[in-house]
């Protein structure tokens, strides 16, 4: 079998590390012989920011023309809560998606992926006022307006406080940000499925994409994470596992890859990093993603 997605007409990779510099990234994902990635640009689980070299952006740049990555996402870090009721933390957070949107402008990104957050106790209600107001801050910032940087809310499994499990909530915030203002919708296939929305078969993606549609529109669907769910349907874990081997299964994610709605957007692997059988495992998830493409 073929390990070049563009003979399956895809866009394809994982999420790679920028350990020695974000440049390496590229050499990660050309390894594999992807032509999409994912990377932190920064420590994710630190506020404090290491500015990036010239000479490492002007390698990451022309790294991704030799090797052909033609779709970059940056995720955003674990740190920032655009919903929570802490002042600090919320000025703190805006900071932190700005700086990101500016790192991805530098490195020629088309979209930055980021969580919402957590209401933490304020209230549903109350974490979706302060996470729109948290975006529109954000879209009216000079940063923003002088950036063609799309930023992408992901879906979330549910746990404790956070927001965005419900695609209603998710269609309510793009809703109040109103069309055309470059945001869109990150789906995690495992983090939908933890929450309830059923994608181990056809007949269960369709009613998926059918609420979907409903309650956001799948013209704001830009990216999907592939990851199988070690939890069960509705358990809201957030735990992820190797595709075909969680509680999705082979034949949910063949209906993902293949759906006509779905087969021409980037899909990024979030997959466990140890080896399977002796062999890395993004090479082994990647392989099977292919293998299940029609």
């Amino acid at each position: 079998m073929s390990t070049n997605p563009e003979e399956y007409g895809m866009l394809l990779g994982a999420h790679k590390s920028i350990s020695g510099g974000v440049d390496k990234s590229v050499d990660r994902a050309a390894e594999l012989n992807t032509n999409a990635m994912q990377i932190f640009s920064q420590n994710v689980r630190s506020w404090s920011t290491r500015e990036l070299a010239e000479e490492e952006v002007d390698r990451f740049r022309e790294k991704r023309k030799v090797h052909g990555i033609e779709y970059v996402v940056i995720h955003t870090s674990y740190l920032l809560n655009l919903a929570t009721p802490k002042d600090e933390l919320w000025e703190k957070s805006k900071d932190g998606l700005l700086e990101e949107i500016s790192r991805a402008d530098q490195l020629g990104v088309p979209a930055i992926n980021t969580h919402i957050g957590a209401h933490t106790g304020s209230g549903l209600e109350k974490g979706l006022e302060r996470l729109i107001l948290a975006l529109k801050e954000i879209s009216q910032s000079k940063v923003f307006q002088n950036s063609s940087v799309e930023i992408l809310l992901e879906n979330t499994a549910g746990s404790g406080t956070t927001l965005g499990s419900d695609f209603s909530e998710l269609g309510l915030v793009l809703g109040e940000l109103g069309a055309g203002g470059r945001f869109g919708v990150c789906v995690d296939t495992c983090h939908g499925y933890a929450a309830g929305y059923d994608f181990s078969s056809a007949a269960g993606l369709d009613e998926v994409l059918e609420e979907f549609d409903s309650e956001i529109g799948l013209e704001q669907l830009k990216l999907i994470h592939l990851n199988d769910s070690v939890g069960e349907l509705g358990s809201n874990k957030d735990r992820h596992a190797h595709i075909g081997r969680g509680n999705i299964g082979e034949a949910g994610f063949a209906a993902v890859v293949n759906d006509k709605h779905l087969r021409d957007l980037p899909f990024v692997l979030e997959t466990p990093k140890e080896k399977l059988d002796g062999v890395e495992a993004d090479r082994v998830n990647l392989d099977k993603v292919m293998e299940l493409r029609q």
